[in-house]
């Protein structure tokens, strides 16, 4: 419990003040308090700087570089799908846990099951570990950002839109589309990282009262439209403005205007900034599943 709390306190951290993962456990290793590690932050954030230069435990390049090369396809230069199965195996951690799209996202992976050196050294550094102890224990940690973290959140979201294509495709497979919503919408929601809009204009967070907005059956009510429209795929700006609809819409879908356009909220895809991307209209395939919505809804439970 105690591992956990810290971990949440890590990505609490992170969250209101932009700190890295290193700084937010330095911080709250030395003043053991949430609100006062913030405090201290704000007053001094380099107040760690001069002792991690000289840190003997940070990340090393060549430890990077040797798990690496453990994993690494003995063809080719990067590690694939053979490799990421075996490195699963020694983090004890399912290939289809959602956690592994955030690692994906710290690690610049392009593709399923695909890693290229500079991004695994890159990110493990920036995560701050560079042994299989230290990447169990990180999991945990990016597991609790990210369902807890509505900007985390939505950087890993956008990522796997081009995590999950197929090369050369433009657009998401509707069944790859839906099995990635079915990993990170549950988990958004369960942690809070879905219930308040990503912070984007002078008004802060916005927080959803409970039972107001998107209902978990909703995410089956979207799959089976899906299904039912065909289509070649889910296009980037569907899948991009999805999570803007999805932390707007009341429960009933009775603010949603067709006609009139909204603020984006959502990240350029491949981006950290955090402005707005302007007003946009909603995409048509979103104003159809408003209306089959409204006609589920007035057609009584299923």
């Amino acid at each position: 419990m105690v591992d956990k709390k810290f971990d949440n306190d890590v990505a609490q951290f992170c969250a209101i003040t932009g700190a890295s993962a290193k700084d937010a456990r330095d911080f709250l290793k030395h003043h053991k308090r949430l609100d006062v590690a913030i405090d201290a932050y704000y007053n001094n954030p380099n107040a760690f700087s001069g002792r991690r230069k000289t840190d003997s435990s940070a990340p090393s390049t060549s430890k990077l570089s040797q798990l690496f090369d453990k994993y690494k396809d003995p063809d080719g230069d990067d590690i694939t799908v053979e490799g990421t199965i075996k490195f699963c195996e020694d983090l004890e951690v399912d290939p289809e846990d959602v956690v592994l799209l955030a690692v994906a996202y710290e690690l610049s992976s392009k593709r399923m099951g695909q890693w290229t050196r500079q991004g695994w050294i890159d990110g493990w550094k920036n995560v701050g570990t560079d042994s299989i102890s230290g990447m169990k224990d990180s999991l945990s940690r990016l597991r609790t950002q990210l369902a807890s973290d509505p900007v985390y959140f939505q950087k890993v979201y956008n990522h796997t839109f081009d995590f999950a294509r197929s090369e050369g495709q433009r657009s998401l497979g509707t069944e790859t589309a839906q099995a990635f919503w079915g990993l990170l919408l549950p988990h958004g929601f369960e942690g809070g990282a879905l219930t308040k809009k990503a912070p984007s204009d002078d008004d802060g967070d916005v927080k959803m009262d409970d039972g107001d907005g998107w209902r978990e059956e909703y995410n089956q009510w979207w799959f089976d439209f899906l299904t039912q429209k065909g289509g070649k795929g889910v296009s980037r700006d569907t899948w991009v403005m999805f999570l803007d609809f999805v932390r707007s819409i009341d429960t009933n879908f009775s603010t949603y205007d067709m006609e009139g356009e909204h603020i984006l909220t959502s990240f350029r895809m491949n981006d950290d900034s955090s402005s707005p991307l302007g007003s946009a209209a909603w995409p048509s395939t979103i104003d159809d599943f408003v209306e089959y919505a409204k006609e589920r809804l007035a057609s009584g439970p299923h």
